[in-house]
Formats: structure tokens, sequence, C-alpha cells
């Protein structure tokens, strides 16, 4: 990990961007603390410059509690190099969603690639993140691509609670995966969400195999996650990080 950047906001939090290898991340740290601060990892669904106001927002939101926060671009997102495979499934996606065509093949195409790339990276990150001195978990993870963060808590012991969002296509064969998992589980599903398959959410929310996991459906667009869930969210963090 090699800091690249660092600014003080007017609310203390410090924020450093940083590469590890060729993948830009952002860490953000609260103000001086006595201690060693939990971890949350911030998802999301690529394009680390445009989802920027929303991350640092969130991370901010998480630095105020005692948290600190950092996540990375994903594979083919930003200024990392394209796939021809991946974008030409994005965009057979794109059409079949418009067209109402089934995408299960698609998603088979687009999805289990991302997450095999994707997972390797942040668990690399996560090492390089609980070296650091001001961070000592415990780590929770917090949105972006849902089979990403599936198989996260799958595969990494270090993550000791999750909150998922439901707005992104999992794979039939993830589920599975699903059922492995015991730790404690936030999901999030927007009710008119165009952009995904409400029932396959749900079917997803049953196969986890966590006994605590708690599901807030709510009303409204891909987009339009109510405010109030951010304080539910680190209510739910507050009861396994601290």
């Amino acid at each position: 990990m090699r800091f690249t950047a660092e600014q003080r906001l007017d609310d203390g939090v410090l924020e450093r961007e940083f590469t590890l290898g060729e993948i830009p991340g952002i860490l953000w740290t609260p103000g001086p603390a006595s201690e060693p601060a939990p971890l949350i990892l911030l998802g999301h669904p690529g394009g680390l410059r445009k989802m920027y106001p929303r991350l640092a927002a969130r991370a901010r939101h998480s630095a105020a509690e005692g948290y600190a926060a950092a996540t990375i671009e994903l594979p083919g997102s930003g200024d990392r190099p394209r796939s021809a495979a991946a974008e030409q499934a994005r965009s057979d996606l794109r059409r079949a969603l418009q067209s109402g065509e089934p995408v299960e093949e698609i998603v088979e195409r687009l999805i289990p690639p991302l997450v095999a790339k994707a997972v390797p990276e942040w668990q690399a990150a996560l090492d390089a993140l609980l070296a650091l001195p001001e961070i000592g978990g415990p780590v929770g993870l917090a949105g972006g691509v849902i089979a990403i963060g599936v198989r996260l808590a799958v595969v990494e012991p270090r993550i000791a609670a999750a909150l998922l969002f439901a707005g992104s296509f999992v794979p039939r064969g993830m589920f599975e995966e699903a059922r492995q998992i015991t730790i404690p589980l936030h999901v999030l599903l927007q009710w008119d969400d165009e952009g995904n398959d409400r029932q396959l959410a749900l079917d997803l929310f049953d196969a986890f195999g966590s006994k605590e996991k708690t599901l807030h459906a709510n009303m409204g667009g891909h987009t339009g996650v109510p405010r109030f869930e951010g304080d539910d969210g680190h209510r739910f963090f507050a009861r396994h990080l601290k």
C-alpha cells in the first residue's frame, strides 16, 4: 500500500488516497483516537471517481461513529484496464433488461469472473489496512455488488458482520455459498428496483445461513434507499463491531 494524497476534512476526518499495486483506493479515519478503530469496508458498483460523493458521505458518517472506512476500485472500472468480455456482457445485460429478455446466461458471463478477481483484491486491501496502527478491527462490510459480498462473507474470517444491498444480480450457482454464511447480516432491498430481480433477492435472503439476518425492504427504485437506513445500519454495526 502506498499513500498518494491526503487531506483533513472539515469534520476532522483524515482522507487518504492510496494504491495497492495497480488498484486505487481511499481510506478515511476519524480524528485522533486513544485506540485503533474498527474498520468498515465500503463496497460500490464500480467507478470510484463517480461514486466518490456517496462514498465520502458514508465514510464521514462512519467516522463520526468512531470507525475507519475504506474502499477500492473494482476490476475493469474507473481507470483500471477493461475486459472486452465483461464490457460485452454489460452491454448485453442492458439490452436484455430493456427488452425484457432472460438475463441468466448473461449474468453467468458477467458476475462470476468479477467476483473471482475482486475478492482476492479486497482481501489484499484488508491485509494492508489492518497492518496500519490506527486500524485494529473488527471488520464490517457495507454495500457494493452483493455477489462480491456473499463470497467475502464466506471466505474472509476477519469480516464480523455485513450490510448487503440486494440491488445487483447473483448467479443461482452462488446460492450454495449463501447457505455457508454464518455472520450477522443486515440486507437492504428496494421493492421497486427496476434493474433487479425482486424474487431472486428474496430467495437469496432465504438461503443465507446466518442465524441473525434482517431484511429491510423499502418502497422505491434503486437509488431511493431512505436516509434513515444509514442510522439503522450503524446501529447494526455498533452491535457487532464495538
